[in-house]
């Protein structure tokens, strides 16, 4: 098969395979799947997704904005409901079975790879197009499904004992699974209405770019507690 002929999406993970890897077998999601990343370092990833999921819905709101047709507005208007009124709340009880109240995870300071992710992504939005928007959005929407089913897989039986089993069953998830191939899908029909052979290169490298960002994410939640001093 030509790479032309291949998904959006593999296309673009092929093109960056160096950062593709650094971020799905970065060692905070191997602490997860082997279940010994320390509580404190979940807590501090989860209280900052929370700040990251309230940009991502702008984002979704941007994605209105960018639209070309009614079509892709509802898509998008269907994204904010989703991401405002279920996803937000999820992640809110999620994180309330670790101890951790929405009031307070509103009150948190943004952390420096926060700031940077969401920035990128919104500023790409606001730069390109929605076929840019979706493509700096795909490594968390797509890499998450890719990082649960993974993670499954290796943990096997052991999954059980797992203190990160539902963070992880969540997104290997036949619902989440779903949600995945539909942006998968949703960059392909982007493409066809929207791309080129002269819109890869730059794609690439929002991709790229995007990717690195959330490498960067997973390594604030392990930098968030100070290594123990060695005697």
């Amino acid at each position: 098969m030509a790479n032309g002929d291949l998904p959006v999406f593999d296309r673009l993970k092929g093109a960056c395979e160096a950062e593709w890897r650094a971020y799905t077998d970065h060692a905070f999601v191997r602490a997860l799947g082997d279940g010994t990343l320390p509580e404190a370092c979940f807590r501090a990833y989860l209280g900052q997704d929370y700040l990251f999921l309230i940009h991502f819905a702008r984002a979704y709101g941007l994605a209105a904005f960018k639209a070309g047709d009614i079509d892709d507005i509802r898509l998008a208007a269907q994204g904010l409901d989703a991401m405002i009124n279920v996803e937000m709340g999820l992640h809110v009880k999620f994180c309330a079975s670790w101890g951790m109240s929405e009031d307070e995870m509103a009150a948190l300071p943004e952390a420096d790879a926060t700031l940077a992710y969401t920035r990128f992504v919104l500023e790409r939005g606001m730069a390109g197009d929605l076929l840019d928007l979706h493509v700096a959005l795909a490594p968390c929407i797509i890499g998450y499904a890719e990082i649960g089913t993974a993670l499954a897989e290796h943990c096997g039986p052991a999954l059980a004992g797992n203190p990160y089993r539902e963070w992880i069953e969540m997104y290997a998830s036949a619902e989440y699974q779903e949600v995945a191939a539909d942006e998968s899908a949703y960059l392909d029909r982007l493409m066809e209405k929207r791309g080129g052979p002269g819109r890869m290169p730059g794609l690439i490298e929002t991709f790229r770019q995007a990717t690195r960002l959330e490498a960067a994410f997973w390594q604030m939640g392990l930098d968030s507690v100070p290594e123990t001093p060695t005697l």
